[in-house]
């Protein structure tokens, strides 16, 4: 075990009242687990179904997510940055368009179905993977289905360390066009879905692909979080370090509540060095004040042909909003800055670089009776269906898609919000660093005044600074849950998308699990072949599978790419 190694910080001035620079010492672990796997085609041909613990049934699970006990208000407060001015549906169709996976292949896999899917995928050379809750596929770019589904723990049958073994979820999909390699990750949840049980350490289970097949071998990896749950992963590539948040929950300290942030060796792991090391902090409740880190931080997940610059600071961004929980005085992001320098003895920093006002927003949603039932569905008058917005979360969603461009990097995200009165909408927002400085390049809300719901968005840019946007769509009377996308020109007016709008397929059917769990995420990523193709993953309902199960939901993988580019 490495020694803990002493940080200051340095102290950075924020437009937060009363903000303190953190001095916390950073935790540097090696991998608690290694090896190198058998070809992945060849697992999954002989996984051994006879070890899941759950026999074939209509079991539904409910993926593991801690709560936090405060509540946002539910005042509306007028959207600053709504687009109120409609575009002609000029954006391209759609080239590749094909089914993924579904909550059927999770009752064939294992005789159980799960909410939420988790939906998440990249795109590689030639191929597409995709994973959700609870199995894996990788698809060609065409849509053929060249292995799986099979359930994400066969990818480390065998593994050392067991936890990983198990189907846990909460899953990651990251090609590393640098590199030539796929990531594939989940968490583990022993100790969280069996309360009763001893005392268990959790994981975060990496499994790196030793040649740009990945379908091929695998580098795998342990590296444990403690006691810590560590909800919700999100993952980046970033220079020399593989980068993880998470929402992470102690156990058995249920007051233990705060935001992980790890980093990972890149390039040993690359090599497949089983000495590879994390460096990690807990930004925790009580140390941070809880606005600065609200539900969770985004890491920066680098595209296109040109690599982050060689030992920068990796920024790490969060929302805020006044409406909120957790005593926010006005809307931000939060961009923290987290660095590690490898070498015998890691040096490693982090802290909040600024917070950049934005324009208002409002996370609150009317919800109820839940505050996960808040979406209408064509023909559902019990609003224990209703859809969850997961709106009220203060962060925002996967992806945080960073680009180098010449003199400046520009990084794209977004989230959910109440864009009118009991309407949802996309805030997005273009953050941009040139000379160490951050900016507000560009912000906006999508949600064009025609009833629909749009939420659960994803957002990318391609080399030329064009923006796509992928997204959830449902209204209460005639649109069932589908899936649809808009876009911009970079050089179109600042917080507008442009091209109007796109539909990747139309839903026929809708969910009526009375958990109401929706998301918790998609994904929006770039061909590395053009580094001009948008893939995105999503969910949605068809008549059959609503036919199938109260949450027989089927995911939809399509590309399109914006005109110049």
């Amino acid at each position: 075990m490495t020694a803990l190694l002493v940080t200051t910080l340095q102290t950075i001035p924020s437009a937060q009242a009363g903000t303190t620079p953190l001095r916390e010492r950073p935790t540097v672990t090696p991998a608690a687990g290694f090896d190198i796997s058998t070809p992945l085609r060849d697992l999954a041909a002989a996984a051994d179904r006879s070890r899941r613990p759950t026999p074939p049934g209509s079991k539904t699970e409910v993926r593991p997510e801690r709560e936090r006990a405060e509540a946002a208000t539910t005042a509306d407060s007028p959207d600053g940055a709504l687009q109120t001015r409609t575009y002609p549906p000029v954006v391209p169709g759609t080239q590749a368009n094909f089914e993924g996976l579904s909550n059927q292949d999770n009752f064939d896999v294992l005789g159980l179905r799960v909410n939420p899917p988790d939906p998440v995928g990249d795109v590689g050379p030639n191929h597409y993977v995709e994973m959700i809750n609870l199995v894996f596929g990788v698809y060609s770019k065409t849509g053929k289905l060249l292995l799986g589904p099979v359930d994400t723990g066969t990818l480390w049958a065998g593994f050392e360390v067991d936890e990983c073994t198990e189907p846990s979820g909460d899953p990651i999909v990251i090609y590393d066009q640098y590199a030539d390699r796929w990531i594939l990750t989940q968490f583990t949840t022993r100790g969280v879905n069996y309360p009763d049980e001893p005392l268990n350490l959790f994981y975060n289970c990496v499994a790196i692909s030793t040649t740009g097949d990945p379908t091929g071998s695998y580098y795998r990896y342990a590296f444990s979080s403690g006691y810590n749950f560590p909800d919700y992963p999100k993952y980046g590539i970033w220079d020399d370090t593989y980068l993880i948040t998470t929402r992470e929950f102690g156990t058995p300290d249920p007051s233990i509540y705060g935001i992980g942030v790890y980093g990972l060796e890149r390039e040993k792991m690359i090599a497949g060095d089983p000495t590879a090391r994390s460096v990690s902090y807990l930004l925790q409740d009580g140390r941070v004040p809880l606005n600065l880190i609200g539900d969770g931080l985004l890491p920066a997940d680098s595209d296109g042909r040109k690599q982050p610059k060689r030992n920068s600071a990796a920024p790490l961004v969060g929302s805020q909003d006044d409406d909120g929980p957790y005593g926010a005085t006005f809307d931000a992001l939060n961009v923290w800055e987290f660095d590690v320098a490898w070498g015998e003895t890691p040096a490693a920093s982090i802290g909040l670089k600024t917070q950049l006002r934005v324009k208002e927003f409002d996370s609150a949603f009317p919800c109820a009776p839940t505050p996960r039932d808040c979406l209408p569905q064509p023909g559902v008058t019990d609003r224990n269906q209703f859809l969850d917005v997961l709106s009220y979360r203060q962060r925002p969603t996967w992806r945080l898609a960073h680009r180098t461009f010449a003199g400046y990097e520009a990084m794209v995200t977004n989230q959910s919000v109440e864009a009118r009165p009991g309407v949802a909408g996309l805030r997005w927002w273009e953050i941009r660093r040139a000379g160490g400085k951050y900016t507000l390049h560009q912000e906006g809300t999508f949600a064009p005044n025609d009833g629909v719901q749009r939420w659960m968005g994803s957002i990318a840019m391609d080399r030329k600074g064009n923006a796509a946007l992928g997204y959830s769509v449902v209204n209460g009377t005639d649109l069932y849950p589908g899936i649809r996308y808009t876009a911009r020109l970079a050089g179109d007016r600042r917080g507008h998308m442009t091209l109007g709008e796109a539909t990747i397929v139309n839903g026929s059917g809708v969910q009526t699990n009375p958990n109401s769990r929706w998301g918790d995420y998609t994904s929006m990523n770039v061909d590395p072949i053009d580094d001009c193709t948008f893939w995105y993953v999503n969910e949605y309902y068809t008549a059959a599978g609503q036919a199938s199960a109260s949450n027989g939901w089927q995911t939809r993988i399509a590309s399109f790419r914006l005109p110049g580019c």
